[in-house]
């Protein structure tokens, strides 16, 4: 199992990362992680946690059933060569139940595929939603490879014996429709590819899909915003990705490509293509995308479809919220409800609900409809749904209800989502729900949330433990000890920290090397800590240390650069550097903005910082202005009770005070005071905090 580290920048720059492992071929144990790009937790005050930024399937528990690990097969339970597979949905093209695919339609790249499958052997398929990949890799198979093995998995689980019968064919292609789902634990790496292409003897192929907006999580900008071995475990899965021959797919036809299809305008449903080419592709179209959103947009009107309107919402944001299975029907009609209610429940004259369920299931143009029906009494939002633009935050009557009916393992994925979404209370709510229900796995994330929460005791004592275990890995230890010094150190004991990190960063450059991220971070949490403890000087001196180290070894890595300038800048101010440092400042927020983003974490901490500086120089109006624009943006990215947001509204009744306006102070801190008690353990730094305030504004 992976190890997790306490990643980042104090003040407010704390990210759990994870180490990788070393060995042979450079493949570690981060391979078994996959990454999910969400808001990153906005760094706050002096010393505060964060959220990492991992997907639900960090340690996602082993479910090993036959159909899980199991392969395509034919009738008789044998691996069908390519030309036996004569149904397209069995290759993932998406076709409405008891339909038959369209008509196919040659694609431009079609010749480009067949040819870096000869050559290069792995052809990567990207482009949108619905933009034809999966149709245009299937023809390819059965036209060009139809004597090869049709070797496909149908979960990550069932990768590696993927990978072993493919190689045990003379002949084989291995299909990874949306690949994105293939990676993480159990699933495809870098090394089990070139196993497919080693010895000489046979000829095996890999042709993969991926949904566009999945590849770039894997773009070279993306890794900025990723820290330590959490950039790890992403790295390896971008090992898989450069083994590729990438092909993009454009959603838009080609001219010759509509002059195709106009010769199949027999078929209705490419007739009706046709005639929107201008504005979608044919494909989409055809797999009804543009038609099914409108549909469930427009079903909201009174009289219409509203009831299925807000069965679809629902089934989306089980989705979104991280449920990665179908929901069954009694289920969803609970949890459909209130979304009809917010919408104006009998005023807008719903339909019942067996006409509800099948309008929504009805195909547009033959392909799909809004939710997938899996003949057993479940159901599943049609996936171009989830990538809508502007959707409302998943809702907790939602998420509360759906976390009530599911099991551990669903449990465990719901919260490590929630984490990822800053949501850290419904985090520690699902992950405590799947670590009583014995999902191992749990035990280490369910820490951080706490910690991350506003438990740092709880979460040490936890992490400690697990550290002591006999037999545990050596890079998982390490990765335990990291966590329990960072919040040993967020529980106030700042000197302890210290010493605590000393002997973490002295066992990680004896098990990593000098330029491995998780080194570096271990110092940067050394760091921090001796300045909390009261050693600015030491502390700005180990800054500018590790600040030339994270330029020399890893010049890209915006994020922790960009970190480590701000605490060079931090621990290096004194009275008479005031004006210096914030106009260093001032031109590291401009230098963050554009190379990581207005809303990433770093970058909410320069405006801190820069919040701070104003309140110091007497800047009161300005210090407030700039206090209340954060406050309001961490609660947009975070949630009302995030310890990151209490600790901005505190530091925002220190410039009330500083300002002279004491009976606004005064309120202020009792309002934070009150929510700060129902989420943060007893004598946190920020309850202390708070209790001095107000005595003083008293």
């Amino acid at each position: 199992m992976p190890g997790l580290l306490r990643r980042g920048e104090q003040p407010g720059q704390g990210v759990a990362g994870f180490f990788a492992g070393v060995g042979a071929g450079g493949v570690g144990l981060a391979a078994a992680i996959t990454w999910l790009s969400g808001p990153w937790a906005a760094g706050v005050g002096a010393a505060v946690t964060a959220v990492y930024g991992l997907t639900a399937e960090l340690f996602r528990p082993r479910r090993r059933s036959r159909e899980e690990t199991d392969l395509l097969r034919d009738v008789r339970g044998r691996i069908p060569r390519a030309r036996q597979v004569t149904r397209p949905e069995a290759a993932g093209v998406r076709a409405a139940e008891g339909a038959t695919a369209p008509p196919y339609v040659p694609r431009d790249a079609e010749r480009e595929v067949v040819l870096q499958l000869q050559q290069a052997g792995f052809v990567l398929l990207v482009g949108e939603s619905a933009a034809g990949k999966s149709r245009l890799g299937y023809e390819v198979a059965r036209s060009r490879f139809g004597q090869y093995r049709f070797v496909a998995p149908r979960t990550r689980a069932a990768v590696p014996q993927a990978v072993a019968c493919a190689r045990s064919c003379r002949r084989a292609v291995v299909w990874l429709d949306d690949l994105e789902n293939y990676l993480g634990r159990d699933g495809i790496t870098a090394t089990m590819l070139r196993s497919l292409f080693e010895g000489g003897q046979g000829h095996r192929v890999v042709l993969g899909t991926m949904r566009v907006e999945e590849y770039r999580r894997f773009e070279a900008r993306e890794e900025s915003r990723l820290t330590g071995s959490d950039r790890d475990a992403w790295r390896t899965q971008r090992e898989v990705l450069q083994e590729a021959h990438v092909i993009r797919l454009p959603r838009r036809w080609s001219e010759p490509e509509c002059r195709r299809a106009a010769a199949h305008a027999g078929d209705a449903r490419i007739a009706a293509a046709l005639h929107t080419c201008d504005r979608f592709g044919i494909a989409e179209t055809i797999a009804a995308g543009p038609e099914l959103m409108a549909a469930w947009q427009n079903a909201w009107a009174p009289g219409t479809n509203p009831r299925a309107a807000a069965l679809v919402t629902a089934a989306v944001d089980c989705r979104r919220a991280g449920l990665r299975s179908a929901v069954a029907g009694d289920l969803l009609q609970l949890l459909h409800e209130p979304y009809l209610a917010e919408r104006g429940g009998s005023d807008l004259r719903p339909e019942p609900l067996n006409t509800a369920f099948q309008w929504a299931c009805t195909p547009a143009l033959a392909t799909s409809g809004l939710l997938l029906h899996d003949g057993d009494g479940r159901y599943q939002a049609f996936d171009y749904l989830i990538n809508t633009p502007r959707l409302d935050p998943v809702p907790d009557h939602l998420w509360n209800a759906l976390l009530a009916a599911v099991g551990p393992e669903d449990a465990y994925d719901l919260g490590l989502v929630a984490h990822q979404q800053a949501r850290l209370q419904r985090a520690i709510t699902a992950l405590t729900q799947a670590h009583e229900g014995f999902v191992a796995e749990a035990e280490f994330p369910l820490a951080l949330a706490l910690g991350d929460g506003g438990r740092p005791r709880q979460a040490a004592s936890r992490l400690r433990r697990i550290a002591e275990r006999p037999g545990t890995d050596p890079l998982f230890t390490l990765a335990a000890r990291h966590q329990a010094a960072f919040f040993t150190g967020e529980s106030g004991a700042a000197q302890q920290a210290v010493h605590l990190f000393g002997h973490v960063v002295a066992s990680a450059r004896t098990l990593l090397d000098e330029a491995h991220p998780d080194v570096l971070d271990a110092r940067h949490q050394l760091a921090y800590f001796t300045g909390e403890s009261g050693n600015t000087h030491a502390a700005a001196h180990q800054f500018r240390m590790l600040l030339n180290d994270r330029v020399r070894y890893h010049p890209d890595d915006h994020q922790q650069v960009i970190a480590t300038k701000r605490s060079c800048i931090w621990f290096a101010t004194r009275p008479g550097t005031l004006a210096e440092s914030e106009h260093a400042m001032h031109a590291l927020l401009d230098e963050a903005t554009a190379l990581i983003g207005a809303d990433a974490l770093h970058t909410l901490a320069i405006r801190s910082s820069l919040a701070t500086f104003a309140s110091r120089a007497g800047r009161h109006d300005e210090a407030l202005e700039r206090f209340a624009a954060l406050i309001g943006d961490r609660i947009r990215l975070l949630e009302p009770e995030h310890p990151h947001v209490l600790r901005s509204r505190l530091d925002w009744v220190h410039a009330l005070a500083g300002a002279g306006r004491t009976a606004q102070a005064r309120t202020e801190v009792v309002s934070t005071l009150r929510t700060a008690e129902g989420v943060l353990e007893a004598d946190h730094r920020h309850l202390r905090h708070a209790r001095t305030l107000l005595e003083q504004l008293s």
